[in-house]
């Protein structure tokens, strides 16, 4: 019974994002376009369709998909949506259950809620809408040690579900409605699920991003519409025990943190939309895609056989990597939706709106939320883009890895070398170690700062490239020394001694005339074999620019 945050996936590669919606536990049910079902226990999101063309064979007329996704996620919380039951990963079956969670007759969502989300140093009481009490705003001050064992609505959840729209470019609702979707299933016990199907808090968003194209791997924006967000009541867990033929049923909260279902359908461009399926319970990015662009395949392979699509459900087999029928959808079910006569309306604020005298911790003021808003990662990856110079393919794998944005501004604050020279080392030198390794950002043994270091010592002409290669291998030991203190060990400091450089160079030209002659007769690839004969006589201690530098100018003499 907890309310969940929208997470939206990436778009595949034949076919579009076309609308998203949240929610929590997944399970089959009918939606109705050009809305997608919303299922148990979160909030949704849902976007208008777009349209893809699939590439035809030759003598073929084209193909276009139309695909919707149902995206269901759940907010972190400490508490279920309507009950202040604990929400606690891998508890005890029905062991954080209330009696409304149950729902034992003559039990209630209330109208009031409070942050357990925060943990148990803000204990307080909201109201939200009219309420029975006779009051908007009911204060249960922080400290209290009175218990309030009433059903409340989650105050996280409700930021939550705000952040997202503003996230998503939506507009919040100041007024949303709850309503009840009545289906039958032993895991949802009251018969109903209490949802947003009129109004939702927030509805009409976009969401723009980039895709790579070409072989230099341009950047196109694209843009798709987000429907509605929506918080929903989540319900319980069905656990099948095929050995004793019985379920069994877990009130605690769906565990299952995110499930995309996917409605599908082809047409001819120019023509009426097709007959859509749907790919139930999806539960990774990469089935999602694998699913969508395997059903796209198959609804053309069989309309170009003289088949018809069937209106129906189907799931994804990841080994076999197809779908498979699971029921059709004539029989549609009617879940009669009604106004939840039990909930008023959400009603929430901004600062324009916000009631006199008003405290700040008993209203959820939208314009708050939106300046506790993160930098979204669009906006990241073109800061830097214009502050650092890096590529835009460089701006999403920093962003896409957990922890390597921060790690590398960290390195960027503390080092004198140039931004695209630590782009480099982020992303080829130490970003290679990790994956080598299955670690971590958070897992590396080499720091941002030893890493800012050995750039500096590098930038300073301190030590060559070559020999920053062996100082970082030497760091990834964790060992503890720092790049100074290996550099010092090893012997690895360029020489700067420019008569012993001379010396070197001189020694080479001897001891290989025929290089000299190749040289000086109009090949001036051949310096590089003497280029390399002093670095290896200096131990790899002599700077290849310098070394060039000096050749030159006795190969001209």
């Amino acid at each position: 019974m907890a309310a969940p945050l929208l997470r939206w996936g990436c778009p595949g590669r034949r076919w579009a994002l076309v609308w998203i919606d949240r929610g929590s536990r997944l399970r089959s049910r009918t939606p109705t376009l050009p809305t997608t079902e919303r299922t148990r226990g979160q909030s949704s999101g849902t976007q208008q369709p777009l349209h893809t063309a699939q590439k035809s064979r030759k003598g073929e007329h084209k193909w276009a998909a139309v695909v919707g996704l149902e995206i269901h996620a759940q907010i972190s919380s400490n508490s279920k949506l309507f009950s202040g039951s604990q929400v606690c990963f891998a508890a005890p079956p029905n062991s954080s259950v209330s009696f409304f969670d149950a729902s034992l007759p003559g039990t209630l969502p209330s109208l009031v809620t409070w942050p357990s989300c925060f943990g148990p140093m803000a204990v307080y009481h909201i109201i939200l809408g009219t309420s029975s009490r006779g009051s908007i705003f009911n204060s249960w001050q922080p400290g209290s040690e009175r218990e309030r064992k009433e059903e409340v609505l989650n105050r996280r959840c409700v930021e939550a579900a705000v952040m997202t729209g503003l996230a998503l470019n939506c507009h919040i609702n100041k007024k949303s409605l709850f309503d009840r979707k009545h289906y039958f299933y032993a895991d949802l016990p009251a018969g109903y699920q209490i949802t947003q199907q009129r109004l939702p808090i927030a509805a009409n968003g976009s969401l723009t991003y980039g895709v790579c194209i070409g072989k230099k791997q341009s950047q196109m924006a694209k843009t798709v519409r987000i429907k509605q967000i929506q918080l929903e009541q989540d319900s319980g867990k069905s656990l099948h025990d095929d050995l004793r033929s019985q379920t069994l049923i877990d009130l605690n909260r769906a565990e299952g943190q995110l499930r995309v279902d996917a409605n599908i359908s082809v047409h001819h461009p120019g023509e009426t939309l097709g007959v859509r399926t749907e790919v139930k319970n999806l539960n990774s990015i990469r089935f999602l895609a694998k699913a969508i662009d395997y059903e796209i395949q198959r609804q053309i392979n069989e309309l170009e056989n003289g088949g018809e699509i069937l209106n129906e459900t189907r799931s994804f087999d990841s080994k076999l990597g197809c779908t498979v029928p699971m029921r059709d959808k004539e029989g549609k079910q009617d879940y009669r939706f009604m106004p939840e006569p039990n909930l008023p309306p959400l009603v929430l604020y901004n600062s324009t709106s916000l009631p006199a005298h008003a405290d700040i911790q008993q209203v959820v003021n939208i314009d708050q939320i939106r300046d506790m808003l993160p930098e979204l990662p669009s906006t990241t990856r073109e800061r830097l883009i214009q502050k650092y110079g890096i590529l835009p393919e460089h701006s999403f794998t920093l962003l896409n890895e957990v922890g390597l944005l921060e790690f590398f501004e960290n390195v960027i604050k503390e080092t004198r070398a140039e931004p695209k020279k630590v782009t480099n080392w982020v992303l080829n030198n130490f970003l290679g170690y990790l994956k080598q390794q299955h670690l971590a950002v958070s897992e590396s043994p080499v720091t941002p700062s030893a890493l800012a270091e050995l750039l500096n010592l590098l930038d300073s002409k301190t030590i060559s490239s070559s020999a920053a290669k062996q100082v970082f291998e030497e760091l990834w030991k964790g060992e503890g020394k720092t790049p100074a203190q290996i550099v010092s060990e090893q012997e690895l400091e360029l020489m700067q001694d420019q008569e012993a450089l001379e010396q070197l160079c001189h020694a080479a030209m001897e001891g290989h005339p025929q290089v000299v002659i190749d040289v000086k007769e109009g090949n001036p690839k051949a310096i590089n074999k003497l280029i390399g004969l002093v670095r290896k006589a200096s131990l790899s201690r002599a700077d290849p620019v310098l070394i060039k530098k000096i050749l030159e100018k006795k190969l001209s003499s």
